[in-house]
Protein backbone atom coordinates (compact mmCIF):
# COMPACT_ATOMS: atom_id res chain seq x y z
CA UNK A 1 0.00 0.00 0.00
CA UNK A 2 1.52 3.42 -0.69
CA UNK A 3 2.46 5.71 1.57
CA UNK A 4 -0.11 9.01 0.38
CA UNK A 5 -3.32 6.19 0.90
CA UNK A 6 -1.90 5.13 4.50
CA UNK A 7 -1.75 8.47 5.02
CA UNK A 8 -5.08 9.13 4.26
CA UNK A 9 -6.52 5.78 5.61
CA UNK A 10 -4.71 7.39 9.10
CA UNK A 11 -5.89 10.54 8.79
CA UNK A 12 -9.67 9.50 8.38
CA UNK A 13 -9.32 7.32 11.64
CA UNK A 14 -8.04 10.34 13.54
CA UNK A 15 -10.82 12.65 12.36
CA UNK A 16 -13.68 9.98 12.75
CA UNK A 17 -11.94 10.17 16.71
CA UNK A 18 -12.34 13.53 16.58
CA UNK A 19 -15.67 14.12 15.30
CA UNK A 20 -16.81 11.59 18.33
CA UNK A 21 -14.82 14.07 20.93
CA UNK A 22 -16.10 17.12 19.17
CA UNK A 23 -19.84 15.16 19.17
CA UNK A 24 -19.65 14.50 22.79
CA UNK A 25 -18.62 18.53 23.91
CA UNK A 26 -21.62 19.59 21.74
CA UNK A 27 -23.94 17.29 23.53
CA UNK A 28 -22.14 18.27 27.19
CA UNK A 29 -22.90 21.59 26.45
CA UNK A 30 -25.92 21.39 25.07
CA UNK A 31 -25.14 23.21 22.00
CA UNK A 32 -26.55 20.38 19.43
CA UNK A 33 -29.02 23.18 18.29
CA UNK A 34 -26.34 25.76 18.17
CA UNK A 35 -26.65 25.73 14.37
CA UNK A 36 -30.75 24.72 14.00
CA UNK A 37 -30.21 24.10 9.74
CA UNK A 38 -28.07 22.06 8.18
CA UNK A 39 -25.78 22.30 6.65
CA UNK A 40 -25.25 25.51 7.45
CA UNK A 41 -25.64 27.50 10.18
CA UNK A 42 -28.51 30.14 10.44
CA UNK A 43 -28.22 30.21 6.80
CA UNK A 44 -24.24 31.29 6.59
CA UNK A 45 -21.59 29.03 5.38
CA UNK A 46 -19.70 30.72 8.30
CA UNK A 47 -21.92 31.19 11.08
CA UNK A 48 -22.89 34.55 13.02
CA UNK A 49 -21.22 36.07 16.02
CA UNK A 50 -23.53 38.29 16.98
CA UNK A 51 -27.25 38.04 17.85
CA UNK A 52 -27.79 41.60 15.68
CA UNK A 53 -26.78 39.25 12.50
CA UNK A 54 -30.13 37.73 12.78
CA UNK A 55 -32.06 40.59 13.60
CA UNK A 56 -34.45 41.63 10.05
CA UNK A 57 -32.88 44.69 8.64
CA UNK A 58 -34.21 47.45 6.13
CA UNK A 59 -32.10 47.69 2.88
CA UNK A 60 -30.05 44.69 3.28
CA UNK A 61 -28.89 41.75 0.61
CA UNK A 62 -30.43 38.72 1.59
CA UNK A 63 -29.22 35.43 0.29
CA UNK A 64 -31.71 32.73 -0.30
CA UNK A 65 -32.20 30.48 2.50
CA UNK A 66 -30.70 33.19 4.95
CA UNK A 67 -32.56 32.64 8.26
CA UNK A 68 -33.61 35.03 10.85
CA UNK A 69 -35.49 35.62 14.06
CA UNK A 70 -38.60 37.61 14.43
CA UNK A 71 -40.96 37.30 17.70
CA UNK A 72 -38.91 34.07 18.81
CA UNK A 73 -39.37 31.98 15.49
CA UNK A 74 -37.18 31.38 12.66
CA UNK A 75 -37.98 32.41 9.07
CA UNK A 76 -35.74 31.52 5.96
CA UNK A 77 -35.79 33.76 2.66
CA UNK A 78 -37.52 32.69 -0.49
CA UNK A 79 -34.86 33.87 -2.48
CA UNK A 80 -32.04 36.21 -2.93
CA UNK A 81 -33.14 39.80 -2.25
CA UNK A 82 -32.74 43.20 -1.35
CA UNK A 83 -35.39 44.57 1.69
CA UNK A 84 -37.15 47.38 1.75
CA UNK A 85 -38.01 49.57 3.81
CA UNK A 86 -40.40 47.91 5.75
CA UNK A 87 -40.78 43.90 6.46
CA UNK A 88 -42.89 41.69 3.75
CA UNK A 89 -43.74 38.10 4.62
CA UNK A 90 -43.86 37.47 1.36
CA UNK A 91 -40.14 36.95 0.81
CA UNK A 92 -39.91 34.52 4.15
CA UNK A 93 -41.11 31.04 4.87
CA UNK A 94 -41.64 29.99 8.75
CA UNK A 95 -39.14 27.24 9.37
CA UNK A 96 -41.19 24.51 10.40
CA UNK A 97 -38.78 21.58 10.57
CA UNK A 98 -38.63 22.21 14.70
CA UNK A 99 -39.75 25.58 17.25
CA UNK A 100 -36.09 25.87 18.44
CA UNK A 101 -35.34 29.77 17.79
CA UNK A 102 -32.17 30.32 20.50
CA UNK A 103 -29.14 31.47 19.84
CA UNK A 104 -25.86 31.49 22.10
CA UNK A 105 -22.59 31.91 20.17
CA UNK A 106 -20.98 29.83 22.10
CA UNK A 107 -23.10 26.89 21.51
CA UNK A 108 -23.37 27.94 17.57
CA UNK A 109 -19.74 27.80 17.50
CA UNK A 110 -19.45 24.62 18.86
CA UNK A 111 -21.59 23.17 16.95
CA UNK A 112 -19.73 24.46 14.05
CA UNK A 113 -16.48 23.81 14.69
CA UNK A 114 -17.83 19.54 15.15
CA UNK A 115 -19.67 20.61 11.50
CA UNK A 116 -15.84 21.48 10.32
CA UNK A 117 -14.36 18.10 11.59
CA UNK A 118 -17.04 16.20 10.11
CA UNK A 119 -16.36 17.76 6.73
CA UNK A 120 -13.30 17.20 6.86
CA UNK A 121 -13.12 13.29 7.59
CA UNK A 122 -15.95 13.54 4.55
CA UNK A 123 -13.16 14.63 2.31
CA UNK A 124 -10.47 12.63 3.80
CA UNK A 125 -12.91 8.95 3.00
CA UNK A 126 -13.50 10.45 -0.20
CA UNK A 127 -9.88 10.83 -0.69
CA UNK A 128 -9.04 7.48 0.72
CA UNK A 129 -11.74 5.77 -1.98
CA UNK A 130 -10.39 8.22 -5.01
CA UNK A 131 -6.86 6.38 -3.88
CA UNK A 132 -7.79 2.80 -3.61
CA UNK A 133 -8.96 2.76 -7.36
CA UNK A 134 -5.61 3.34 -8.67
CA UNK A 135 -4.97 -0.73 -6.94
CA UNK A 136 -8.56 -1.96 -7.99
CA UNK A 137 -7.17 -5.03 -9.78
CA UNK A 138 -4.84 -5.98 -7.07
CA UNK A 139 -7.09 -5.33 -4.29
CA UNK A 140 -10.30 -5.20 -4.97
CA UNK A 141 -11.65 -5.85 -0.97
CA UNK A 142 -9.66 -2.75 -0.38
CA UNK A 143 -11.21 -0.56 -2.78
CA UNK A 144 -14.87 -1.93 -1.88
CA UNK A 145 -14.03 -1.32 2.14
CA UNK A 146 -13.53 1.86 0.94
CA UNK A 147 -16.69 2.93 -0.86
CA UNK A 148 -17.96 1.39 2.05
CA UNK A 149 -16.48 3.90 4.41
CA UNK A 150 -17.51 7.00 1.77
CA UNK A 151 -20.65 5.16 1.47
CA UNK A 152 -21.12 4.84 5.36
CA UNK A 153 -19.79 8.65 6.07
CA UNK A 154 -22.45 10.16 3.71
CA UNK A 155 -25.32 8.19 5.71
CA UNK A 156 -23.84 9.73 8.68
CA UNK A 157 -24.16 13.14 7.35
CA UNK A 158 -27.80 12.13 6.73
CA UNK A 159 -27.70 11.34 10.24
CA UNK A 160 -26.24 14.57 11.40
CA UNK A 161 -28.95 16.38 9.90
CA UNK A 162 -31.64 13.90 11.19
CA UNK A 163 -30.59 14.75 14.73
CA UNK A 164 -30.73 18.20 13.95
CA UNK A 165 -34.13 18.36 12.05
CA UNK A 166 -35.41 16.25 15.10
CA UNK A 167 -34.05 18.75 17.58
CA UNK A 168 -31.94 16.09 19.07
CA UNK A 169 -34.19 13.24 19.66
CA UNK A 170 -32.76 10.84 22.04
CA UNK A 171 -32.61 7.64 20.09
CA UNK A 172 -31.49 9.54 16.44
CA UNK A 173 -28.11 10.75 18.97
CA UNK A 174 -28.00 7.16 19.73
CA UNK A 175 -28.04 5.83 15.93
CA UNK A 176 -26.07 8.63 15.07
CA UNK A 177 -23.58 7.22 17.93
CA UNK A 178 -23.24 3.84 16.33
CA UNK A 179 -22.94 4.88 13.37
CA UNK A 180 -19.62 6.50 13.96
CA UNK A 181 -18.92 3.08 15.68
CA UNK A 182 -19.63 1.15 12.44
CA UNK A 183 -17.88 4.11 10.28
CA UNK A 184 -14.42 2.91 12.76
CA UNK A 185 -14.94 -0.93 12.08
CA UNK A 186 -14.90 -0.16 8.25
CA UNK A 187 -12.05 1.84 8.45
CA UNK A 188 -9.93 -0.31 11.02
CA UNK A 189 -10.74 -2.80 8.29
CA UNK A 190 -8.79 -1.59 5.68
CA UNK A 191 -5.80 -0.84 8.14
CA UNK A 192 -5.67 -4.70 8.93
CA UNK A 193 -6.51 -5.60 5.57
CA UNK A 194 -3.92 -3.21 4.20
CA UNK A 195 -0.57 -5.33 5.14
CA UNK A 196 0.30 -2.45 7.17
CA UNK A 197 2.48 -4.41 9.82
CA UNK A 198 0.85 -7.83 9.74
CA UNK A 199 1.15 -9.11 13.00
CA UNK A 200 1.97 -13.25 13.52
CA UNK A 201 0.55 -14.91 16.89
CA UNK A 202 -0.07 -18.15 17.72
CA UNK A 203 -3.14 -19.78 17.06
CA UNK A 204 -5.60 -20.08 20.16
CA UNK A 205 -9.44 -19.76 19.66
CA UNK A 206 -10.53 -18.82 22.81
CA UNK A 207 -8.47 -15.22 23.19
CA UNK A 208 -10.39 -14.57 19.48
CA UNK A 209 -13.74 -15.35 21.06
CA UNK A 210 -12.27 -13.46 24.34
CA UNK A 211 -12.24 -10.19 22.46
CA UNK A 212 -14.86 -10.72 20.04
CA UNK A 213 -16.83 -10.92 23.87
CA UNK A 214 -15.21 -7.94 25.00
CA UNK A 215 -16.26 -6.41 22.29
CA UNK A 216 -19.55 -7.03 22.19
CA UNK A 217 -19.81 -6.58 25.78
CA UNK A 218 -18.38 -2.93 24.74
CA UNK A 219 -21.08 -2.06 22.91
CA UNK A 220 -23.71 -2.74 25.24
CA UNK A 221 -21.80 -0.59 27.96
CA UNK A 222 -21.70 2.14 25.11
CA UNK A 223 -25.53 2.09 24.22
CA UNK A 224 -26.06 2.06 28.02
CA UNK A 225 -24.32 4.61 28.46
CA UNK A 226 -26.16 6.95 25.57
CA UNK A 227 -29.38 6.10 27.93
CA UNK A 228 -27.56 7.10 31.12
CA UNK A 229 -26.48 10.32 28.85
CA UNK A 230 -30.35 10.73 28.01
CA UNK A 231 -31.39 11.39 32.04
CA UNK A 232 -28.24 13.40 32.66
CA UNK A 233 -29.56 15.82 29.61
CA UNK A 234 -33.15 16.08 31.15
CA UNK A 235 -31.21 17.05 34.52
CA UNK A 236 -29.08 19.62 32.56
CA UNK A 237 -32.14 21.40 31.00
CA UNK A 238 -34.13 21.18 34.07
CA UNK A 239 -31.84 22.81 36.03
CA UNK A 240 -30.20 25.17 33.33
CA UNK A 241 -27.02 23.62 32.66
CA UNK A 242 -26.11 25.00 36.69
CA UNK A 243 -26.51 22.95 40.11
CA UNK A 244 -24.07 19.90 38.98
CA UNK A 245 -24.25 18.28 42.07
CA UNK A 246 -28.69 17.78 41.32
CA UNK A 247 -27.41 16.21 37.80
CA UNK A 248 -27.10 12.72 39.47
CA UNK A 249 -29.84 12.68 42.07
CA UNK A 250 -32.23 9.81 42.04
CA UNK A 251 -30.47 9.01 38.63
CA UNK A 252 -31.94 5.93 36.74
CA UNK A 253 -31.22 2.31 37.77
CA UNK A 254 -29.39 2.06 34.53
CA UNK A 255 -26.72 3.90 35.36
CA UNK A 256 -26.38 1.19 38.17
CA UNK A 257 -26.52 -1.17 35.26
CA UNK A 258 -23.95 0.63 33.95
CA UNK A 259 -21.09 0.57 36.16
CA UNK A 260 -21.86 -2.64 37.53
CA UNK A 261 -21.53 -3.90 33.84
CA UNK A 262 -17.61 -2.38 33.53
CA UNK A 263 -16.92 -5.06 35.80
CA UNK A 264 -18.20 -7.56 33.25
CA UNK A 265 -15.53 -5.74 30.15
CA UNK A 266 -12.50 -5.85 33.39
CA UNK A 267 -12.99 -9.64 34.22
CA UNK A 268 -12.97 -10.57 30.56
CA UNK A 269 -9.89 -8.48 29.52
CA UNK A 270 -7.74 -9.37 32.13
CA UNK A 271 -8.93 -13.03 31.38
CA UNK A 272 -7.27 -12.09 27.77
CA UNK A 273 -4.21 -10.72 29.39
CA UNK A 274 -3.05 -13.71 30.87
CA UNK A 275 -4.22 -16.08 28.70
CA UNK A 276 -2.18 -14.23 26.19
CA UNK A 277 0.78 -14.18 28.65
CA UNK A 278 0.54 -17.45 29.39
CA UNK A 279 1.28 -18.83 25.63
CA UNK A 280 3.91 -15.90 24.88
CA UNK A 281 1.97 -13.39 22.71
CA UNK A 282 3.21 -10.02 23.77
CA UNK A 283 0.99 -7.45 21.76
CA UNK A 284 1.24 -3.88 22.44
CA UNK A 285 -2.30 -3.71 21.50
CA UNK A 286 -3.52 -5.56 24.56
CA UNK A 287 -1.16 -3.31 26.84
CA UNK A 288 -2.77 -0.21 25.32
CA UNK A 289 -6.54 -1.59 25.82
CA UNK A 290 -6.04 -2.80 29.59
CA UNK A 291 -4.08 1.12 30.39
CA UNK A 292 -7.29 2.43 28.35
CA UNK A 293 -9.54 0.22 30.07
CA UNK A 294 -7.68 1.74 33.86
CA UNK A 295 -8.40 5.34 32.32
CA UNK A 296 -11.96 5.14 31.24
CA UNK A 297 -12.52 3.95 34.82
CA UNK A 298 -10.84 6.73 36.49
CA UNK A 299 -12.78 9.10 33.85
CA UNK A 300 -15.96 7.17 35.06
CA UNK A 301 -15.24 7.75 38.72
CA UNK A 302 -14.21 11.71 37.98
CA UNK A 303 -17.39 12.39 36.30
CA UNK A 304 -19.55 10.46 38.93
CA UNK A 305 -18.37 12.32 42.34
CA UNK A 306 -17.01 15.42 40.64
CA UNK A 307 -20.20 16.47 38.72
CA UNK A 308 -19.37 16.31 34.83
CA UNK A 309 -16.33 18.24 34.81
CA UNK A 310 -16.21 19.99 31.21
CA UNK A 311 -14.29 17.69 28.72
CA UNK A 312 -14.91 14.41 30.81
CA UNK A 313 -17.62 12.71 29.01
CA UNK A 314 -15.65 13.40 25.56
CA UNK A 315 -12.60 11.85 26.98
CA UNK A 316 -14.67 8.83 29.04
CA UNK A 317 -16.40 8.22 25.60
CA UNK A 318 -13.57 8.87 23.38
CA UNK A 319 -11.57 6.13 25.49
CA UNK A 320 -14.20 3.96 25.29
CA UNK A 321 -14.58 3.95 21.28
CA UNK A 322 -10.61 3.89 21.38
CA UNK A 323 -10.56 0.88 23.40
CA UNK A 324 -13.86 -1.24 20.84
CA UNK A 325 -11.52 0.00 17.79
CA UNK A 326 -8.27 -1.36 18.94
CA UNK A 327 -9.88 -4.92 19.91
CA UNK A 328 -11.52 -4.99 16.17
CA UNK A 329 -8.32 -4.26 14.86
CA UNK A 330 -6.93 -7.07 17.24
CA UNK A 331 -9.41 -9.66 16.61
CA UNK A 332 -8.76 -9.00 12.68
CA UNK A 333 -4.96 -8.93 12.87
CA UNK A 334 -5.13 -12.20 14.64
CA UNK A 335 -7.59 -14.57 12.41
CA UNK A 336 -5.67 -12.77 9.49
CA UNK A 337 -2.00 -14.07 10.77
CA UNK A 338 -3.92 -17.45 11.52
CA UNK A 339 -5.61 -17.45 7.96
CA UNK A 340 -8.80 -17.48 9.79
CA UNK A 341 -9.49 -14.56 7.44
CA UNK A 342 -8.25 -14.95 3.99
CA UNK A 343 -7.43 -12.01 2.27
Amino acid sequence: MNKLYSFFLISSLVLVYMVIAAGATVRMSGSGMGCPDWPKCFGFLIPPTERSQLDWKSNFDYNKNQIIIIDEKLYYANNSFKSKDKFDLLNWNKYTKHDYSKFNVYHTWIEYINRLIGALAGLSVLILFLGSLKFFKRKKLITGLSFLALIAILFQAWLGKTVVDSNLTANTITVHMLMAIVLLFILFSILAFSNIKKMRFKLSKNISLLVLLSISLLLIQIITGTEVRKFIDIKMELFNYIEKEKWIENISSTFSFHRSFSWSIIIVNSIIYFKASKIGLKSRLIYIVNFLIFLQIISGIIMYYFHFPFTSQPIHLLISTLIIGIQFYFLLLYNISNNAIKI
